[in-house]
């Protein structure tokens, strides 16, 4: 169930999970940041439209969803279905090319930057484990979901004791695909039908969060909680790709989902 933590000296919006309760963590939309222009708000993206300076100022401002002072780490974005494993702080100008980042390390506080993508954060209390994925379509196809678990794994997790929530993104009622979008997910297993509804003429609405707690149920993930947040049709809460370049907008801006331990 999504809950609500609101920063009201920097308006910054937290979203948690009951299934992450009393871990830092949170799911931060557009809210409270400093950023103007097509992507005023909290973005915290490098380009994304809006330039480096954009959001120069945003990403501390977003830092209250974890442990106080634990430096932040994100990957560079492929998509692709890679998963770093975080043993200490890196020089951010030489960050991997990796879609999802887990660690077993207190102090540290991992990141994934998305605008529609699906933001997946995971953690086994018990082992100490944490990590943080980018589910966009093309990574949650590709496996990235299957590599975090893998690296969690690595680290002393196990898949039934991990609890997994999946924060704001872009919801079916938005997302329309043509029919050989929907011929590569029906090749790669006929249940996945289950996730296209029919749409107009020559076109489905595709089910991404409910994709990706499917490929989180096939690890055999303990807890999966979807938050049910559709980033397209909430413009004045989230970033959205899509909804952004529907309109002709020259930037879109991202936002960012964090978890770390204490």
């Amino acid at each position: 169930m999504e809950q609500l933590d609101d920063d009201r000296e920097a308006a910054v919006e937290v979203i948690r999970a009951a299934a992450l309760e009393g871990l830092p963590h949170g799911f931060l939309g557009r809210r409270g940041g400093v950023s103007a222009g097509a992507a005023a708000g909290l973005h915290v993206g490098v380009g994304a439209g809006g330039g480096p300076a954009a959001g120069a100022g945003d990403p501390a401002r977003g830092r209250g969803a974890g442990p106080p002072g634990a430096p932040l780490r994100t990957g560079l974005s492929g998509p692709s279905p890679d998963c770093a494993t975080v043993a200490e702080p890196w020089d951010e100008a030489r960050r991997p090319e990796a879609d999802a980042l887990v660690t077993d390390r207190p102090g540290l506080l991992l990141g994934v930057l998305t605008a529609d993508c699906a933001p997946v954060l995971l953690a086994d209390r018990a082992a100490g484990v944490v990590g943080a994925a980018h589910a966009g379509w093309k990574g949650a196809f590709g496996g990235v979901i299957a590599s975090t678990v893998a690296a969690m794994v690595a680290l002393g997790a196990r898949p039934e004791r991990i609890a997994a929530a999946i924060g704001p993104c872009i919801a079916q009622a938005s997302y329309e695909v043509d029919e050989g979008f929907a011929a590569r997910f029906l090749a790669q297993a006929a249940d996945n039908a289950r996730f296209f509804a029919p749409g107009r003429p020559g076109h489905f609405q595709f089910d991404l969060e409910g994709y990706v707690a499917a490929r989180l149920a096939q690890e055999g993930i303990g807890r999966i909680e979807p938050l049910g947040l559709d980033t397209y049709a909430a413009p004045e809460r989230f970033f959205s790709f899509r909804r952004a370049t529907h309109r002709g907008e020259a930037a879109y801006g991202r936002e960012i989902a964090l978890i770390g331990l204490e």
